[in-house]
């Protein structure tokens, strides 16, 4: 069975970790799974949406301990795979195309990371979100200590780095760390995906990227790139045709 699961439905790409004996644990050959789905999504012109989620209990329990102790050196094996995975996660923060998450059970370490490179998660109400590094006596990796503040702000993420606090579903939701609960979170980030997919997804993918952007740069630099990007999309085909439907339902 494959480490990471891809598949493509009506513009959809449906990536899955799946190592659900080890709470889908990520190691060294599973973050090069991922980052060759996530190339695959970015390549594939039919995808107009991804979608991610875990199989079994647990979405993922972030990095696989197991594999560090194993390792010969383990400092090496720890600084390739926190590097290789925080590039694959990169990657899936870069794509030009709408990202949606569907979490259960639990969240944690470079799990929140994952989660935190799409634009919008689904939790199950039963989902629990663990900083976990400390427990282990590790620090943050895989672009956490970056992505955590900027979801939920400073305080709240040194309260959740620092004191080894479990957030349940509704909590991690008013926090902003997750958009929306659901009985069936799979079932509604599928919806949220196709909906996606179907709709204006060239529009869609650009403004994922500058509001992701904006986070890196000063207001007078994201001017100058919106400015840049909507003169570009106006030339292309789908902005023409629902200018077109615009201005056909106006008159």
């Amino acid at each position: 069975m494959p480490l990471v699961e891809y598949s493509e439905t009506d513009g959809v790409a449906h990536v899955r970790l799946n190592r659900p004996a080890v709470a889908n644990a990520l190691d060294l050959r599973t973050a090069r799974a991922f980052r060759a789905v996530v190339d695959q999504a970015s390549d594939d012109q039919h995808v107009r949406a991804v979608l991610v989620s875990g199989a079994g209990a647990r979405f993922c329990a972030g990095g696989d301990v197991a594999s560090f102790v194993a390792a010969e050196d383990q400092a090496r094996y720890i600084h390739q795979l926190a590097t290789e995975l925080d590039q694959a996660f990169q990657a899936l923060a870069d794509l030009t195309k709408p990202v949606v998450t569907a979490v259960h059970g639990a969240v944690a370490g470079a799990g929140l990371g994952l989660m935190l490179s799409a634009d919008v998660t689904v939790a199950a109400p039963d989902t629990k979100f663990v900083f976990a590094y400390p427990g282990i006596g590790f620090t943050p990796d895989c672009g956490v200590s970056w992505l955590l503040p900027r979801a939920v702000g400073l305080p709240r993420a040194m309260a959740f780095a620092l004191t080894g606090q479990v957030l349940q579903a509704e909590q991690a939701c008013d926090w902003g760390l997750v958009a929306m609960i659901e009985q069936d979170p799979l079932g509604a980030a599928t919806e949220l995906a196709e909906a996606c997919a179907k709709g204006p997804a060239a529009a869609l993918g650009q403004t994922r990227r500058l509001l992701r952007a904006g986070l890196v740069t000063d207001r007078a630099s994201a001017g100058v790139e919106e400015a840049n990007t909507i003169s570009k999309a106006v030339l292309g085909e789908e902005a023409q045709l629902l200018i077109s439907q615009f201005v056909n339902r106006r008159a």
